[in-house]
């Protein structure tokens, strides 16, 4: 329980919502501080092994002493000990060389600030991708659901948000799901190409291990792999300065901004659609859409997701710039820019994945609205199936599209001038004209005809490229996600 006055505390100084609102456990978690110096302490653990190994003279009382106190960190000393010595590894040299006072003398041995620090980085790095990987699997399985129980219903398409062609509901889900698809192919390329940095030493070339081992390259290259492996990594980076080259970064945040750019466009979409009561996003029971209309029924959790997305895009700019400036083997100008967007970029990413599943685990599809929309703009769609269907029964082309013209223009006004519904139809069956194709007016106008093999596409589509893509996170599927906020 907090003591007195704890909470007052708390609420009065400024949390990330990232955090403090929105992001899972798991996510936060794997930013943390302490995952980062747990990380710490198994890497100085992996050094130390390596170098027991390959016959540096180190005891097994010493690595005891150090696997033991892997998660013993006195927190309060490594800040005093940092407050003291304006150095962070130090500090946490320092705590932990505390508790293992046997181990003291070894404890990074060789190593440089960077070989804790970027290493750790990198696991973090790829551990966020798995934790995102399978998220997104989700998202992908579940909106693949939807397209294909809609795969067969007509819908009006939109090109410049003006009434195009028609498509089907399931279709244009499919093109919402092929963005998701290449961002699965990129984060899984991103984690794949990912190297540790390994054992470098303070510019890369890894002089002070050449020295611990007397000049025998063989035991420093055997070092740096067997460290690697020890991370979970099977390669290292061949050539380093004293940090791995922050394009890494780059690399990994322009996929997550990509990631956003597809997850905006997705809500976006949605979004539009509400507006149009054709398809909303999940409204709870007692959930309020505006203060002042209560009426309403505000898109709130697309919204969120377009809001985070944006800012997703734009951290993408922070390791380009950073790695721009680096000067020669290394500046500290990167650090305390590195500290936030790369957290932040994969928390955001995180939570607008977590409010997309939630989104698309409770679609809600009008189809009456659907088809209202689709009477209201197909009889001018059918123009031309109508003017083919006269020409096979004897007419002339030229005078049915001027009969065509005229009362096309004639419907429009009533649709634009009086606001009453599209009669072009009617107009047709009144114009004797076009008596002999009356009968075939229905079939001409079923708006299943209209949408081409875009029931098939899906089909093909979801078969071919989407569901063998979700084969290695079947296991990782999980149930629903209620969103706490």
């Amino acid at each position: 329980m907090a003591a007195p006055g704890e909470e007052e505390d708390v609420m009065a100084r400024y949390r990330s919502p990232l955090v403090s609102r929105y992001a899972s456990a798991e996510m936060a978690y794997n930013f943390s501080e302490r995952k980062k110096f747990g990380t710490w302490r198994r890497l100085w653990l992996y050094l130390a092994q390596a170098e027991k190994s390959l016959g540096l003279h180190i005891t097994d009382e010493q690595i005891q002493e150090m696997e033991a106190n892997l998660d013993n960190i006195d927190y309060q000393m490594a800040a005093e000990e940092e407050k003291k010595l304006r150095h962070d590894v130090m500090a946490h040299v320092h705590t932990f060389a505390h508790c293992c006072p046997k181990a003291a003398a070894i404890i990074h041995l060789g190593a440089t600030s960077c070989y804790v620090g970027d290493n750790t980085d990198l696991i973090v790095l790829r551990d966020g991708i798995n934790l995102l990987l399978p998220k997104l699997a989700r998202v992908i399985s579940r909106l693949a659901d939807f397209a294909e129980k809609y795969a067969d219903m007509p819908a009006l398409g939109f090109t410049h948000y003006q009434p195009a062609q028609l498509t089907t509901v399931g279709k244009r889900c499919c093109l919402w799901i092929q963005d998701l698809c290449m961002d699965l192919q990129n984060l899984e390329r991103a984690r794949d190409d990912l190297r540790f940095r390994g054992v470098k030493g303070t510019t890369g070339t890894q002089a002070s291990f050449l020295q611990l081992f007397e000049g025998d390259h063989n035991k420093v290259e055997e070092l740096d792999r067997l460290v690697t492996a020890k991370a979970g990594f099977k390669r290292a980076y061949m050539v380093t300065g004293q940090t791995y080259t922050r394009k890494v970064d780059i690399g990994v945040l322009a996929v997550l901004a990509s990631l956003g750019a597809s997850v905006h466009k997705i809500c976006t979409d949605i979004r539009l659609l509400a507006n149009l009561k054709e398809i909303e996003e999940p409204f709870e029971k007692d959930q309020i859409g505006s203060s002042a209309m209560p009426y309403k029924r505000n898109p709130m959790r697309s919204e969120r997701c377009c809001s985070l997305a944006r800012h997703l895009m734009t951290l993408v700019m922070d390791p380009l710039q950073t790695a721009s400036v680096q000067w020669f083997e290394r500046t500290l100008d990167d650090s305390a820019n590195r500290r936030v967007c790369l957290a932040e970029a994969f928390l955001t990413a995180d939570i607008i994945l977590s409010t997309l599943q939630n989104i698309s685990e409770g679609l809600v599809v009008y189809p009456k609205v659907i088809e209202r929309r689709i009477r209201q703009e197909l009889p001018f769609m059918a123009t031309e199936n109508i003017i083919m269907a006269m020409v096979k029964a004897g007419g002339n082309r030229q005078d049915c599209h001027e009969k065509i013209r005229v009362l096309s223009q004639q419907a429009a006004a009533v649709v634009k001038q009086e606001g009453g519904d599209n009669d072009f139809i009617a107009r047709v069956r009144a114009d004797p004209y076009f008596s002999p194709i009356h009968k075939q007016l229905e079939s001409l106008l079923d708006p299943s005809s209209f949408t081409g093999r875009a029931p098939q596409q899906v089909a093909k589509f979801l078969k071919e490229e989407v569901r063998p893509a979700l084969i290695p996170y079947q296991s990782k599927m999980g149930g629903k996600i209620e969103l706490a906020l």
